[in-house]
């Protein structure tokens, strides 16, 4: 019996689960409606021929059922493509925001990528000497006209005064909780992990009281001096012990 030559499972790259929700998308929204449609509308085009060529047709009742299931089929292609074209876009966002926090590699850092939990991902988790980081990245469109700039008060992420929908704040804080508690709980360490949101292309106005918050909300481009640029708070053993540890999680998952 043959066995694969990889000891172990690979890590995920930027953006993997992303991907495979993409495939899910193509194929389970698009692809099928698309050939159950094509489909009717051949067996009512044959009803028809045998209707003109007086072979006892009955071409009313399957015309009706073509109609609405190409009506159906075609309204789902079309949602199909646009929740393709969004999980597209941020398939591009962490892959992007990836490469950034690779480079961070050589100063001794470790990075995973789109790391599962219960239910939700974490996008990015780089470990490095100056504390353990969750990054995540919203990918937003830009405006036609404009500056594309989002204010952080330190509570709230806002776009020309409206809160961005969704509380990433929030949610980066509740990620963070979370991969404290799942490397406290495996190397019986206490470490500092800081959420992150990350907007790509975008420019972040912080303000006093957002500067003194836990949370980082900063254009992808910062992150890595940001994180340079902070005091040492983990030893080198730590650093990799952590990656053990969650290179661990990740491969059971």
């Amino acid at each position: 019996m043959k066995k694969s030559p990889l000891k172990s499972k690979p890590l995920n790259n930027p953006g993997e689960s992303l991907e495979k929700r993409l495939i899910d998308i193509v194929f389970d929204d698009i692809l099928f409606f698309f050939i159950v449609a094509i489909v009717v509308f051949v067996l009512a085009l044959m009803e028809w021929y045998r209707w003109y060529f007086e072979t006892l047709p009955n071409p009313i009742l399957m015309s009706v059922l073509a109609a609405i299931v190409v009506v159906i089929a075609g309204w789902k292609v079309v949602r199909g493509f646009r929740a393709a074209n969004a999980v597209k876009l941020g398939i591009a966002g962490e892959k992007a925001v990836g490469q950034f926090l690779e480079r961070l590699r050589i100063k001794g850092a470790q990075v995973f990528h789109d790391v599962e939990g219960e239910n939700f991902n974490l996008d990015h988790v780089v470990i490095h000497r100056s504390g353990i980081y969750v990054v995540e990245t919203k990918m937003m469109s830009k405006p036609a006209k404009g500056k594309a700039e989002l204010d952080f008060d330190g509570v709230q992420i806002k776009y020309r005064g409206k809160a961005i929908m969704g509380d990433p704040v929030t949610q980066v804080n509740a990620a963070s909780y979370w991969l404290a508690e799942l490397l406290s709980e495996s190397t019986g360490r206490k470490l500092p992990v800081r959420g992150v949101v990350v907007y790509p292309g975008w420019y972040i106005n912080t303000s006093d009281a957002g500067s003194r918050t836990k949370v980082w909300v900063l254009n992808p481009k910062a992150l890595p001096a940001y994180i340079e640029n902070q005091p040492e708070q983990i030893p080198a053993e730590d650093i990799y012990l952590c990656a053990y540890h969650l290179s661990r999680y990740i491969r059971t998952k």
